[in-house]
């Protein structure tokens, strides 16, 4: 009979290990049922993938890497997902009346007894590891599967109908309190911070209820139960609630707050109910609490970052951000302000809605209902005395007009406007109706952005050079041995998307004294460009292709931006 041998002793055979580290790892206190090889990977000496397939072959039983297996929807209905999730066991394959299922300890004999006896068919048990057996999971049963399973009983199909009956409006908000629902929107959230996520979608059709978050700038499917239809009416009075809405009232947009509190520390929501044929459709915006960006961590490539510096010393005049929603203006206007936040300065903004609060910086929320507009903040602000001054947008004749007149009375002030490119700044002002010389003595610079995904350092891999992305770098053939393509192949720490993260690509258009002079003239945005270009002005898709060279986002991603701005 062959001698099975110990864990450790098979780790220290294959070279995994050394000797010392095993001696380690025996000398450290262990836990109640703890395991030798937990204590190596809490010590850091080996990882759970490179553990689980030598404590398999130790066991006698099959490894399955289970992200690399597609499950049939038939071996998942299988098993209930209140015992997937009880048990931590993921069904994988059925066949002559056995189901093999993953486990992570298949040494635990009175739980695999369980399981045969609850499901009454033969088990096969394979090893899995524990971070892929909870990702598979909630890949395949959705995210709060188990939690929805606990309140199935006490709602139908047919019953759920009163979702959209005004007279059921007290139903709803008890059972939008039940300890269940209330869990299953916290899984939501919970679940939309962990991936990153800047916004929650939360989507009602005829037949159906769509979650789907936005991770770097791109909408993915939340993987919830399908069941989740059922339960609409619950869930977003439960998400009313939380925000101080009117949960009676379904005709009229409505908006809110929340503020929760997750490991990484307070999460603000910013919360959006819109009413839609099929009910309500909610958004939520995921902003986290205090997170203000430093100027350096803006991705501004040097000579832009420098000449940042330079421009928010001045004592006066405007600097406008530009772009459309979503392009991360607040963000650099907020990265301006923290460092010029000094105690011997007076800063004060109005904005709509105050995304970040920064300490030292006196906040207003524009409150148009009660008459508290841009304009008519902005009017107060000037006798509060401050230094400097952040409109978080301007949108009117007389807002423009007033944040004009602020920056020619001593006062530096930064806002943001929505056009596609810098030049385009100068004639959304004009249109506004400011004369063109208010622009050109007030306004310093228009700084346009865009935010371009980043490739994922886990899968990042070299790419071969194409004629078009050489014809747009501007190299010839001798020249490529020098320059370095990359993308993201796609994997499980990027979610297949070969993208993790974003940055931001710049163009400054700088109000030189050519510049101003073509402003009084009324001239087009694009002559304003091109004048700019001829100055060394660099476009957003140029800046863009530096960070391509840079291996910092892939050719797609700035041809991407290329087609916003053209």
């Amino acid at each position: 009979m062959k001698k099975t041998l110990r864990i450790g002793e098979m780790l220290v055979k294959k070279g995994l290990i050394s000797i010392a580290d095993l001696e380690r790892a025996l000398t450290e206190p262990k836990g109640a049922g703890e395991y030798l090889g937990t204590v190596l990977i809490k010590l850091g000496l080996i990882t759970e993938e490179v553990l689980i397939p030598v404590l398999a072959e130790q066991l006698g039983i099959d490894y399955v890497k289970i992200v690399n297996v597609s499950i049939e929807p038939s071996v998942i209905k299988k098993v209930p997902a209140k015992f997937a999730h009880h048990y931590k066991m993921m069904p994988i394959s059925f066949k002559d009346n056995v189901l093999t299922i993953g486990v992570l300890d298949p040494t635990d004999i009175h739980t695999l007894d369980d399981i045969r006896l609850l499901l009454g068919c033969e088990i096969k048990p394979v090893l899995c590891e524990g971070r892929d057996m909870l990702d598979a999971i909630k890949k395949y049963y959705g995210i709060g599967a188990d939690t929805l399973a606990k309140i199935t009983p006490e709602i139908t199909p047919e019953s759920a109908e009163f979702s959209m009956k005004a007279r059921d409006v007290e139903n709803i908000e008890d059972l939008a309190k039940d300890a269940s629902i209330v869990k299953f929107v916290n899984q939501i959230i919970l679940g939309a911070y962990q991936e990153r996520a800047t916004d929650i979608h939360i989507e009602p059709y005829e037949d159906e209820l769509k979650v789907r978050y936005r991770i770097d700038g791109v909408l993915h499917d939340a993987d919830i139960p399908p069941k989740i239809k059922q339960f609409q009416a619950a869930i977003i009075s439960r998400i009313k609630i939380m925000a101080s809405m009117n949960i009676a009232e379904r005709r009229l947009p409505q908006d809110g707050r929340i503020k929760v509190k997750v490991t990484g520390g307070d999460v603000d929501l910013r919360v959006s109910v819109l009413p839609t044929p099929f009910g309500e459709g909610i958004d939520i915006r995921l902003l986290s609490t205090g997170l203000v960006y430093s100027l350096e961590s803006l991705g501004l490539l040097e000579d832009h970052l420098n000449f940042l510096e330079g421009l928010i010393k001045r004592p006066h005049g405007i600097v406008f951000v530009t772009g459309p929603t979503g392009s991360g203006k607040t963000t650099t206007l907020y990265a301006c302000l923290n460092r010029l936040n000094k105690k011997e300065l007076k800063v004060i903004t109005i904005e709509d809605p105050i995304e970040y609060q920064v300490a030292g910086v006196t906040q207003i929320q524009v409150m148009p209902k009660i008459g508290l507009t841009f304009a008519a903040g902005l009017r107060s602000m000037l006798r509060h005395d401050p230094d400097i001054m952040m409109i978080g947008e301007v949108r009117d004749y007389e807002t423009a007009e007033i944040t004009i007149r602020s920056s020619l009375t001593g006062h530096l002030v930064f806002s943001t406007l929505h056009t596609n490119d810098a030049a385009g700044g100068v004639t959304r002002l004009l249109d506004m109706g400011i004369e063109p010389y208010l622009v050109a003595s007030s306004v310093e610079c228009f700084i346009a952005q865009r935010l371009v995904r980043l490739i994922c350092q886990d899968c990042k891999t070299q790419v071969p050079l194409t004629k078009e992305i050489m014809r747009e770098l501007n190299v010839t053939e001798r020249q490529t041995g020098s320059i370095k393509i990359f993308e993201g192949k796609g994997c499980k720490q990027c979610k297949f998307t070969g993208y993790k993260g974003r940055t931001a690509i710049y163009e400054f258009l700088v109000m030189s004294d050519p510049i101003r002079e073509l402003i009084l003239q009324r001239v087009s945005s694009d002559k304003i460009k091109k004048k700019a270009i001829a100055e060394g002005m660099r476009t957003l898709v140029s800046d863009g292709w530096i960070k391509v060279k840079d291996g910092l986002t892939t050719p797609a991603e700035v041809l991407r931006v290329g087609q916003e701005t053209s």
